[in-house]
């Protein structure tokens, strides 16, 4: 039976899929899906399945999982859309007799305050009521998220932040995709929820000082207050509602929404997540 991936024309599926491959499942098992297949032609070209599917369009999903044994549903990205979105993606699941249904999702997502956390929330209740054997995912933030800021220190010299000294425990794309690798391709983790990130919760100041190692130059973390932070952002550009969301975030960050460290992570994929230095130096090393 297939192993499916939705959302393969994105960066953790596509990650996923090559994991998937790295382990051993032979490529004509994998089905690698999205809505832009051309993005992922040349996994097609190393023998995977590629089938175009899209979150809103209930057949196209029937048609994917059909024959699958496991469905790795990742999160979408349409926000205020995701709930009916990943509605979809469960019924499907369950019209096609989907064995296993492994969801991306937030960081404590039934109990926390953090801005992402409701959509999260209501598909985890969706996946609890469908009968499906389900695995859940809480992914925390991606290493790579921080690459914009890096870029802004890079010309300024400061990291400019309202997330005070909360933690985050972050780890790389790569590191969550060989998570997801492993709870598709072993047993033992139906009805199990991870709260996965990584080895090490880091504050904005340490933040800083990976940054300035990676550029080789200073780079100082200039805390500013909610308000501050939202002048900032928007005089720089940004709209006021992604800036409302950014000063949001930074504030569930200052509440310690994402400093958890559970080791779920590392115990999933054998081994330690990646230094947030390294996984910094690997997202802008293409860029040099």
């Amino acid at each position: 039976m297939s192993v499916v991936v939705t959302g393969a024309t994105g960066h953790l599926g596509r990650l996923v899929v090559t994991e998937l491959l790295a382990r051993g499942v032979p490529a004509a098992d994998v089905v690698a899906t999205g809505r832009r297949v051309e993005a992922i032609a040349d996994l097609a070209a190393q023998g995977v399945r590629v089938v175009a599917s899209d979150y809103a369009d209930p057949e196209s999903l029937r048609a994917a999982f059909e024959g699958a044994g496991a469905v790795l549903l990742v999160s979408g990205n349409e926000v205020g859309q995701r709930v009916t979105q990943h509605g979809n993606a469960i019924e499907a699941a369950k019209a096609a007799g989907v064995g296993h249904l492994v969801y991306t999702s937030a960081p404590r997502a039934t109990t926390s305050d953090l801005v992402l956390a409701p959509e999260h929330k209501a598909t985890e209740e969706l996946l609890a009521a469908s009968g499906l054997t389900t695995t859940v995912l809480r992914n925390n933030w991606y290493t790579e998220n921080y690459v914009a800021t890096l870029e802004q220190a890079r010309a300024t010299g400061e990291l400019v932040a309202s997330a005070g000294d909360g933690r985050v425990a972050s780890a790389t794309r790569a590191d969550f995709a060989a998570a997801a690798a492993a709870v598709l391709t072993t047993p033992g983790h139906g009805g199990k929820v991870y709260e996965l990130g990584g080895d090490t919760a880091w504050t904005h100041h340490e933040l800083a000082a990976a940054i300035g190692e990676v550029l080789g130059r200073e780079v100082v973390y200039r805390p500013v207050s909610p308000e501050e932070h939202l002048a900032v952002l928007t005089t720089a550009g940004l709209d006021e509602g992604t800036a409302g969301f950014v000063v949001a975030l930074d504030g569930n960050i200052r509440d310690g929404a994402l400093a958890d460290v559970t080791g779920d992570l590392s115990r999933l994929t054998g081994r330690p997540t990646t230094p947030l230095v390294d996984g910094l130096r690997a997202a802008v090393e293409p860029t040099r």
